[in-house]
């Protein structure tokens, strides 16, 4: 480990403790913090520092034994030479870590395990790839590494019972890589549940076996808000501030997981340093280092509330905090010598922008500007070459991604600096990671409404070319028709807020032909409809149903304002959303009225059960997935992050406990009057399979027609390939039979 982190881990001030003010020109929400004298009873409870944990050598044979010719490659991250590449691959059925020659077929399999594999990070220094893994298909993780040639294999963190380990940044030297590791110890909110059950009993004293131990200095946690400003006696939140939507007052939820940032030496011997640490929070996530180690980036803070805090690492006191988008979780990067900070930022914006803040020394602010930004358009993905200099910009224009080149230099007396821009062409329509690749080329995963994940290699002066491992267009669907390219409908809601989304027509029908059509909902709420291949609408298209895909309030991609137009009561006018889409598609493409079906998974699979009920003449059934039936229930067993964030989004469980009964479906259960199949994973933890249970028991009750499936081994997301396979056919044969039938 890099000597200049090696001793963080003395007693130090507080995390959050005497930053700095808010920069010259920074917008309203950007400041930094004051002096802030803490009892140490205020810091919440310790943890034990994640210990590692040895496992057996799990490398697999050079191809899958039953490899899936339609299977799909993402995450990529390469060697420092660029040559290699570790990414993400299902082609066995289940997402694992592979990795091979970026311009070879060679790839071998480096974790044969069932659990699937999240994110994958290569060292800079090229000898560990560190990954994350969902043990059980559930909501937990785990962090690991492997040498590239598949031996080493070890747990970094999330080995204890009762926790989760999320990936973070290396340093820039390779000696370390940042992790966070929750625990599940803040209060219980009254009318919260909180399942402790195989926390261990000794969690708060350093891990047996390792040098020394890491001492927990953090500040008090952030339940809501922005960071650097207390309420005022009595109030009941914090006033937030930082630009549209930003504006308002956030709930205390008083709950959450106790959250702390470590860097880990991936041999070993020396012991965790702690970095940052949070009770009662949603997210917290290291995303980069400066390269001389006096300062780190973090991510922390609820979906609609992110925030980028710059922390000087000899004394973990907080310089600057400032609004950031949702979306990408890497929000950011220092400069080489970390007299600049560039940011993916949405403060006092409606749309995310390029950002840069010059900084002093001691890493506090003097200045901020915009660097690159486009109308109407948000910047959801930011990444830098390994120089440090060259940014690669992904900019979402109604659903499909832009890609640029530019060369950025430090901010002057005019502001940040950037080259003209250098557009790359794509050959499919969105980018979902940019990945550098030596030292000036780049991966990108893709996806497009042709075909499934793939990787592609932009070197230098040579244009994109698929990676050979990645499948070929036409090997990467299912064999059969080839997909439907979707067309792009705008409906208007009934209060005139625009709405948008994709309609895909099932072949072999006339251009006027009415025909049964799907309305299916996302997840989030904050995600976004993107013209990308979907299996499952290809199941269902191929059954002769259309499917209209909208953006309803509350999603992604339109807009600061427009994503926070559901929140509170903005709700109802969210399900009044999913009718006048249906609604549209009628009067302004071909579907039949009387052949109507809504379906949507997580926060979709929500809005399904309420529409069923909010408007039972109007859909003929349902297939909601993994989504919430009532909201009490729901904050009782999900997991304590993302209560913190849904209390943000959806309303206090106790404060705001009328308003959230009012939107609950289960409280309008006796309207129900047609045929609804629920889906869930076993292993749900996000939304727990009781919301689904509930909902079909009560319409069963009720003398309606109600089936429910459970997916073994999987969670909140369907990951594996024969559940998913189960899954699409279960929920086309039920949409065919009531919508055929």
């Amino acid at each position: 480990m890099a000597s200049d982190t090696r001793d963080l881990t003395d007693a130090r001030a507080p995390y959050g403790a005497d930053g700095a003010g808010a920069a010259a020109g920074a917008p309203e929400g950007v400041r930094g913090t004051g002096p802030a004298a803490r009892e140490a009873d205020e810091r919440g409870s310790p943890h034990a520092a994640p210990a590692r944990v040895a496992l057996p050598d799990a490398a697999g044979p050079r191809d899958a034994r039953a490899r899936l010719t339609a299977h799909g490659c993402w995450y990529p991250s390469a060697d420092p030479a660029g040559a290699r590449v570790a990414f993400i691959c299902d082609r066995g059925g289940v997402p694992q870590l592979w990795a091979g020659p970026v311009d070879g077929a060679g790839v071998r399999l480096l974790d044969s395990g069932p659990d699937p594999v999240r994110e994958v990070s290569w060292s800079p220094d090229g000898r560990w790839i560190a990954y994350t893994t969902a043990p059980g298909g559930g909501e937990h993780q785990r962090v690991l590494c492997v040498r590239p040639d598949g031996t080493g294999r070890h747990v970094l963190a999330g080995a204890e019972p009762g926790t989760s380990a999320y990936l973070g940044c290396w340093a820039h030297d390779g000696s370390a890589v940042a992790v966070t590791v929750a625990v599940p110890t803040a209060p219980t909110a009254p009318g919260v549940a909180q399942d402790t059950s195989g926390l261990p009993e000794e969690a708060g004293a350093p891990a047996a076996g390792r040098e020394g131990g890491a001492v927990l200095l953090g500040a008090p946690g952030v339940t809501g808000g922005r960071r650097g400003a207390a309420p005022p006696a009595g109030a009941d939140g914090i006033t937030t501030s930082g630009g549209p939507g930003h504006g308002r007052t956030s709930p205390r939820a008083d709950f959450g997981d106790g959250l702390s940032a470590y860097l880990i030496d991936p041999d070993g011997p020396a012991a965790p340093v702690l970095l940052a640490s949070e009770s009662d929070a949603a997210t917290l996530r290291v995303c980069d280092l400066s390269r001389d180690g006096r300062l780190a980036l973090l991510r922390r803070g609820p979906r609609g509330r992110r925030e980028a805090v710059v922390v000087r690492t000899a004394d973990l006191a907080t310089t600057w905090v400032v609004a950031v988008a949702d979306g990408d979780p890497w929000i950011g990067r220092f400069s080489p010598r970390a007299d600049t900070v560039w940011l993916r930022s949405d403060a006092d914006r409606e749309f995310a922008a390029l950002t840069a803040a010059s900084l002093d020394g001691e890493g506090r602010p003097q200045g901020w500007s915009v660097a690159a930004e486009r109308e109407g358009r948000d910047l959801e993905l930011l990444r830098f070459a390994r120089d440090g200099r060259t940014a690669v910009l992904a900019w979402n224009v109604r659903g499909a991604s832009d890609l640029e080149v530019v060369d950025t230099f430090p901010p002057g007396a005019d502001g940040a600096v950037t080259g003209p821009p250098r557009s790359v062409p794509l050959p499919h329509e969105v980018v979902t990671r940019i990945a550098p690749a030596g030292r000036a080329g780049l991966l990108l995963a893709l996806s497009g409404s042709q075909r499934r994940p793939g990787v592609w290699w932009l070197s230098e002066g040579v244009s994109l070319l698929r990676t050979p491992w990645s499948s070929r267009d036409e090997d990467a669907v299912p064999p059969g028709p080839p997909p439907v390219r979707p067309v792009p409908l705008r409906p208007t809601a009934r209060d005139g807020l625009p709405l948008s989304g994709w309609y895909y027509r099932a072949p072999g029908r006339g251009p006027a032909e009415p025909a049964p059509c799907v309305i299916h909902l996302h997840g989030g709420p904050e995600e976004q409809e993107r013209p990308v291949f979907n299996p499952l609408y290809h199941e269902i298209l191929r059954r002769g149903l259309d499917v209209f895909a909208p953006d309803i309030r509350g999603s992604s991609g339109h807009g600061r304002s427009f994503v926070d137009a559901d929140l509170g009561t903005g709700r109802f006018a969210a399900l009044d959303d999913v009718a006048d889409c249906a609604g549209h598609a009628v009067l302004a493409g071909p579907a039949d009225p009387s052949r109507l079906a809504v379906m949507g998974r997580s926060y979709g699979g929500y809005l399904t059960f309420a529409s069923l009920v909010r408007h039972p003449d109007l859909f003929r059934t349902g297939v909601a997935v993994c989504g919430m039936s009532d909201f009490a229930t729901f904050f009782e067993g999900t997991e304590p992050w993302i209560a913190q964030s849904a209390a943000h989004k959806y309303g206090h469980p106790e404060r705001d406990r009328e308003l959230l009964r009012s939107l609950s479906p289960m409280n309008r259960i006796d309207a129900l009057r047609v045929p609804v199949l629920a889906v869930h994973g076993e292993h749900d933890t996000n939304v727990p399979p009781r919301e689904s249970e509930q909902f079909v028991t009560a319409a069963r009750e009720r003398g309606r027609t109600a089936e429910l499936l459970t997916l073994r081994d999987e969670g909140h997301d369907f990951l594996r390939a024969d559940n998913r396979r189960l899954f699409r056919r279960a929920a086309a044969d039920w949409l065919e039979r009531h919508l055929n039938g």
